[in-house]
């Protein structure tokens, strides 16, 4: 009986191939791994040459290898800004939580803005106050003067309040307690001061003042232009640092000279 021929095999690559595919692939990770692991900062290099230099003798006129108090002050607006961001939202949400419960009213709303060295919390009069009054009356607002306390509680020890009351052009009516707007706007901002300091704020934080109507935000020739004016603004704010306090003194000291 004839024997079948065994059928003859396609030819393939040899076995070490394969091998060798197998190390490159092991040798690109390592490398890929190594390459992952090397990523230097640069400042970090920099200090680490420098101390080396140092060590060595080497060291150039004026360099310092440690943290200076200038790097660390350099670094610190980042932290500040950033707690004062987060503070911003808590306060912005406040608001517009108030500004949920009192729609009924279809009033002016309280509104928060970033300024330069903080933000500003602007309180329509009409939400906290009757017209020639300045006893808060509303229940809602009162809430929210506590929720503001409770930030400024947790705000930076270098970060301090300052209540401002305003009005329109138009002087108390003659059933007022109060003989002129300046009366009225210092009123105002010490009866919402007196609310803070009453929710737990420090006194040694927080201040009052009255502008009247000579800071308006709007234009006193519409009812809607005056119902803006009448308000009271907390501006939050950072102290003076050391040095500027004492450039501001010599100023005033030279000027007093003069």
């Amino acid at each position: 009986m004839a024997k079948n021929k065994c059928p003859e095999c396609e030819e393939c690559l040899p076995a070490w191939l394969a091998a060798f595919g197998d190390l490159m692939s092991l040798l690109l990770c390592f490398f890929v791994l190594l390459l992952s692991m090397s990523s230097m900062d640069a400042k970090k290099v920099s200090e680490a040459i420098g101390s080396l230099s140092g060590a060595m003798s080497v060291l150039e006129g004026g360099t310092k290898t440690e943290i200076s108090k200038q790097r660390i002050q350099e670094s610190t607006p980042i932290e500040s800004q950033e707690e004062t961001s987060e503070t911003v939202n808590r306060v912005e949400q406040a608001a517009a939580d108030a500004n949920e419960m009192m729609e009924e009213s279809q009033g002016p709303t309280i509104t928060v803005e970033e300024a330069q060295e903080g933000f500003v919390i602007e309180l329509p009069a009409a939400l906290l106050f009757k017209p020639g009054s300045a006893t808060i009356e509303n229940q809602d607002a009162l809430l929210f003067l506590k929720r503001i306390a409770l930030i400024i509680e947790e705000l930076p020890n270098d970060m301090d309040v300052s209540v401002q009351g305003h009005t329109d052009d138009s002087g108390p009516s003659k059933s007022s307690p109060f003989k002129d707007n300046w009366e009225l706007s210092t009123a105002r901002a010490i009866s919402v001061l007196h609310e803070l300091l009453l929710d737990g704020v420090e006194p040694k934080r927080i201040s009052a003042s009255g502008f009247a109507e000579f800071k308006p935000v709007a234009t006193n020739a519409t009812e809607g232009g005056r119902e803006k004016n009448r308000r009271v603004e907390l501006h939050f704010f950072g102290k003076k640092n050391e040095k500027q306090t004492k450039a501001d003194s010599s100023v005033l000291d030279k000027a007093f000279k003069k």
